[in-house]
């Protein structure tokens, strides 16, 4: 099977994506829990970061500061957490790199048995599944297409070959 697909068609920069690396993505998402949570987009996801780095800093000045764990059983929690998970990445940020033309309208999901059309600002709602329970998509992959609503959790889009954008 090919691990390797491309986006291409009406780009500025052709875009080569190699689901086998992005499990060392800093955008990656875990699946197990991604669609449990609620989940109003980006403003949810500042609302805790500005949250969190708030507690972190009111610690710092009350405590003073803590250098990073370094402990041996964190380590392990976070291989296995990564060996045993159900991981996801945002397809957003690789069509950006790709630049769509202006006049493009469409993204075109080539899968092995037909072409899955959808507008092109649909291209934000996409998350692009690349293993479960730890294993890469082999039997059905390389990636499998999900919707960040959900709609489409138990059937996923499967077999994609490619992106094209038209």
């Amino acid at each position: 099977m090919e691990y390797i697909m491309p986006i291409k068609g009406k780009v500025k920069f052709p875009v080569t994506l190699d689901a086998g690396v992005w499990i060392f993505d800093d955008r990656r998402i875990d699946l197990d829990t991604y669609f449990d949570q609620p989940n109003d987009s980006d403003f949810l996801a500042d609302e805790e970061y500005t949250k969190s780095i708030s507690k972190f800093w009111d610690k710092e000045i009350r405590e003073g500061a803590v250098f990073p764990p370094t402990i041996k059983s964190e380590k392990k929690f976070e291989k296995t957490k990564v060996l045993t998970g159900t991981f996801g990445v945002p397809f957003k940020p690789f069509l950006e790199n790709a630049s769509p033309e202006s006049s493009a309208q469409l993204l075109i999901i080539e899968t092995a048995d037909e072409e899955v059309k959808l507008p092109l600002e649909r291209a934000d709602d996409i998350i692009l599944a690349f293993s479960k329970e730890g294993k890469p998509l082999r039997e059905d992959g390389p990636v499998h297409i999900l919707f960040k609503d959900g709609s489409n959790r138990n059937n996923p889009i499967r077999f994609v070959k490619g992106f094209r954008i038209e």
